[in-house]
């Protein structure tokens, strides 16, 4: 007589484990299925304002190609730290105010994205260049080298922007277009200016769109 008992008495923590289970998986897929929205467009506002003074600087120093990939590999940098800072302050104050965790997986998909194509640029850039001599006056620049950064970095932000707000696979898209008409058709006199606008012109455009639409 007492089993019926004690069936009775194990079956509603069954129930209770199985409804935190459902409303665990409903919560995770609806998480998933979310857009990552904290792209940071003040600081991509800035990145763009950083690029034009380096569209700007880079032609004094083109008599050396050594002091040019200086300027730009120095604004890739000031670039990263920008936009590393401005999305870990955005991702902060969206953690703030839902209490959602910082890395959600919108944000590990965009990040995910994000990478590899930046990485490829990256080994791109050191395999084409000759490190020996770039900066001897024997040293020569690889014209492809801007046509591959706008390119790859098109790339990264187009692939990460499939987890993200419109905007930013559009954006990409811009970058891309401009990198294969850099390779494509600009003469070499022209790389700085195409920098200038695919770096600087073309994000500050979507910077401002980005932070009037989706908080900053």
């Amino acid at each position: 007589m007492s089993t019926p008992q004690r069936r009775e008495l194990t079956e509603p923590p069954t129930l209770h484990d199985r409804a935190i289970q459902d409303l665990s998986f409903i919560r995770r897929t609806m998480e998933g299925a979310s857009s990552f929205t904290d792209v940071p467009g003040w600081g991509l506002v800035a990145i763009g304002l950083t690029a034009i003074g380096a569209s700007l600087l880079a032609p004094r120093a083109s008599s050396n190609p050594g002091e040019w990939l200086n300027v730009w590999l120095a604004e890739a940098c000031l670039a990263a730290l920008i936009g590393g800072v401005t999305m870990w302050r955005k991702l902060r104050k969206r953690v703030h105010v839902s209490g959602a965790p910082v890395l959600s997986v919108p944000a590990r998909k965009f990040l995910f994205g994000f990478w590899p194509g930046m990485v490829a640029g990256a080994v791109l850039t050191f395999a084409f260049i000759d490190t020996n001599t770039l900066w001897t006056q024997y040293g020569e620049l690889p014209r492809m080298l801007p046509g591959i950064w706008l390119l790859m970095y098109g790339v990264s932000v187009t692939t990460a922007g499939a987890f993200s707000v419109r905007a930013v696979p559009l954006m990409g898209a811009g970058l891309m277009a401009l990198g294969v008409f850099d390779l494509l058709f600009v003469p070499k006199f022209g790389l700085d200016l195409m920098l200038g606008l695919g770096f600087g012109v073309w994000q500050i455009a979507f910077g401002f769109w980005i932070a009037r639409r989706h908080g900053g």
